[in-house]
C-alpha cells in the first residue's frame, strides 16, 4: 500500500499534444532536476494565440513535434534545484521563459539571439510541474517579486516577443503605428505602442474589439465589417490620406498581410508579426513596394534583451496586465478551453491553474 502512495505522489498530470485537436490529459512522473536545472510547480499557465495555432495545426515548425508536453507560458514556485544551482531555491517565485539562445553561434554573435540556430525550446507548461533546462535556468529565469501575480508575470513572453518586434520597426514617440488585429498579440501591441507614445489605429473585425482596443491604447479604429475598404479607411485617418508611419500585421493571413503593405506611407516600415501556415503564399505589388521605398520585416521570437523589458515593465505595473487574463480554468479543462478559444469571442487568455 505504501509504495503505491509513494507512486501516486510522484506522478503528475500534464498535457500531451497528439496531433490535430489532439490534447490528452495523462499521468506521468514528476520530472527531476539534473544538474543546473530547476523542477518548478506550474502555478499559472496561460493559453495563447501561438498555443491555439498549435493545436489547430498539430504542431509548429519551430517549437513542437508531436507527441510531446504542451504549453510555454508560466510561472510558479521553485520545486526542487539540480546541483550547481545557486541563484533559486525551494519556494523561489519565478518565470521561466521559453526558450534559451546558446550565445555562441552566427546569430547570436550578431545581437539575433531570436534566430539562434541552436535556440532551446522548452514546453509542458500545461502541467503541475515542468523541467527547466539549465541554459533556460541561466539565462531566462527571473525571480518573481512577492507583490507581482504569478498569472502577470506569466504574461513576460508574450509581451517579449511584441517588444521585439516593436523595437524593429524603429518606431518612435509620435508615429503612427496601425494594428491589425485584436487578439492578445495585437493588444499588446497597441498598449506597447501606446506607452511608446505613438499614436495608435487599430483595425479590428468585430464590434467588441471596438472597445477593447480603445482599452488598450487605440485612439482611432477601423471596424471591418463597418466599412467596405478597410485600407482606405485607414489611410483617411492619417495626415493627407498618406498612410501610417508602420503597420504591424498581427492576425496571419494573406489578406491582412497584404493590407499591411497598403496601409503604410511612402517610406513606411512593415511588420509581417502573424506567421502563416507553411506553405502560404502572399501577392505583393512589387511597384508599391519599390517605388515608395517600403521596408518589410518579419519577426519571430524574442531574446534575453526583451524578455528583461518586458518583465520590468510588468513588476513596475507599467504595462497593465489586468485586463489581458480573462477567464481561469483547472488543467482536466484545457480541451474546453481551446474549444472556445477557437470561436468569437471576447476572451483574451485564460489561465490554466494546475
Amino acid at each position: 500500500m505504501s509504495k503505491e502512495v509513494t507512486l501516486m505522489e510522484d506522478e503528475m498530470n500534464a498535457a500531451v499534444l497528439y496531433g490535430q485537436q489532439d490534447v490528452r490529459i495523462e499521468r506521468m512522473p514528476i520530472p527531476q532536476a539534473e544538474p543546473g536545472e530547476i523542477v518548478v510547480r506550474v502555478r499559472a499557465a496561460l493559453t495563447c494565440g501561438t498555443d491555439l495555432k498549435v493545436y489547430r495545426r498539430g504542431y509548429h515548425a519551430k517549437m513542437i513535434v508531436p507527441p510531446a508536453l504542451f504549453g510555454h507560458e508560466l510561472a510558479g514556485t521553485v520545486h526542487e534545484v539540480g546541483e550547481g544551482v545557486t541563484e533559486f531555491k525551494p519556494g523561489t517565485r519565478v518565470v521561466a521563459l521559453n526558450s534559451a539562445p546558446c550565445g555562441e553561434c552566427f546569430w547570436c554573435k550578431r545581437d539575433q539571439e531570436n534566430l539562434c540556430e541552436d535556440l532551446l525550446f522548452n514546453n509542458g507548461a500545461y502541467a503541475e510541474f515542468i523541467r527547466i533546462p539549465s541554459r533556460i535556468v541561466e539565462k531566462n529565469t527571473l525571480i518573481v517579486p512577492e507583490d507581482m501575480l504569478l498569472e502577470h508575470a506569466a504574461l513576460t513572453e508574450p509581451l517579449a516577443c511584441v517588444l521585439k518586434g516593436l523595437e524593429e520597426t524603429r518606431a518612435v514617440a509620435g508615429d503612427q503605428v496601425v494594428v491589425i488585429g485584436a487578439g492578445p498579440i495585437g493588444l499588446m501591441f497597441m498598449h506597447a505602442a501606446d506607452l511608446a507614445g505613438m499614436q495608435v489605429i487599430a483595425v479590428v473585425k468585430r464590434k467588441e474589439q471596438v472597445s477593447a482596443a480603445k482599452l488598450f491604447g487605440a485612439r482611432k479604429v477601423v471596424q471591418i465589417g463597418a466599412t467596405a475598404d478597410a485600407v482606405a479607411a485607414v489611410r483617411a485617418l492619417t495626415p493627407h490620406h498618406r498612410g501610417a508611419d508602420v503597420a504591424i500585421e498581427a492576425v496571419a493571413t494573406p489578406m491582412t498581410w497584404q493590407w499591411a503593405v497598403e496601409m503604410v506611407r511612402r517610406g513606411g516600415v512593415v511588420n509581417f508579426f502573424g506567421g502563416c501556415a507553411a506553405g502560404t503564399k502572399v501577392e505583393l505589388d512589387t511597384n508599391r513596394l519599390h517605388y515608395n521605398d517600403i521596408a518589410l520585416r518579419a519577426t519571430f521570437h524574442h531574446t534575453p534583451a526583451t524578455c528583461r523589458t518586458a518583465f520590468e515593465m510588468l513588476s513596475s505595473g507599467r504595462f497593465d496586465a489586468s485586463h489581458y487574463i480573462t477567464g481561469h480554468a483547472p488543467l482536466m479543462e484545457l480541451n474546453h478551453v481551446f474549444h472556445q478559444l477557437m470561436e468569437p469571442s471576447s476572451d483574451l487568455k485564460t489561465a490554466i491553474i494546475p
